[in-house]
């Protein structure tokens, strides 16, 4: 591998200019102390959520909106449910989504954790489902978003590589070990085609057979 690849990580990052509404609820992200999703992991959902078989959307960590609103603002036809368990952050998110001028039939968000709320959502009812909560939950988030998805559907799990930590086998706390497991069982499984892409801080791709 070249010795450059991260100056080209990084420069594939710098060319990725963030929306101003964006910025702004990457901001408050910030203060709320919500790590979003890197502006180019951001694009990539963007064009994934542009893909005009992509209706239904589910996500687990709203945040601020970051991530619903790279997606939501990249498709005239696609409706999210998302999933926090933080009330103030999904405050944000709902005004955020306001000032974008979606309809309200276009969102629902829901406060709770993933681990009670995913398994009352339907089967093979979503077009794309990302996994963005406590990384000790996605194993399960992870399950059920396979549930979910109609097959040819979608499945992303970010912060995949936790921070450059599941790329180092030294490293056995419980969140990287959980995600390095995690990452091997997608990218294993016959159920599922996938590909894990060192884009922001990993984002782990899978395509429901």
């Amino acid at each position: 591998m070249g010795q450059n690849k991260a100056a080209s990580w990084a420069y594939a990052e710098e060319q990725s200019n963030e929306p101003e509404l964006i910025a702004q609820a990457r901001a408050e992200a910030e203060e709320l102390g919500i790590i979003s999703l890197s502006p180019a992991t951001g694009r990539f959902l963007a064009l994934l959520a542009s893909l005009p078989h992509i209706h239904s959307i589910a996500e687990v960590g709203t945040g601020t909106g970051v991530s619903a609103l790279y997606m939501l603002g990249a498709s005239p036809q696609a409706a999210i449910t998302t999933i926090d368990i933080e009330a103030e952050a999904q405050n944000y998110a709902r005004r955020h989504f306001s000032q974008l001028g979606l309809r309200t039939s276009r969102y629902r968000l829901i406060n709770g954790r993933s681990a009670d709320l995913l398994p009352r959502l339907a089967d093979a009812a979503y077009d794309l489902v990302l996994i963005d909560g406590d990384p000790l939950e996605a194993a399960g988030d992870t399950q059920e978003a396979v549930r979910m998805l109609r097959p040819g559907g979608i499945l992303l799990v970010a912060h995949a590589l936790n921070g450059d930590r599941v790329a180092n086998p030294a490293r056995r706390d419980e969140a990287t070990v959980s995600l390095r497991n995690l990452g091997l069982e997608i990218l294993e499984s016959e159920a599922l085609h996938s590909s894990l892409i060192p884009l922001g801080d990993g984002l782990l791709v899978a395509v429901k057979r």
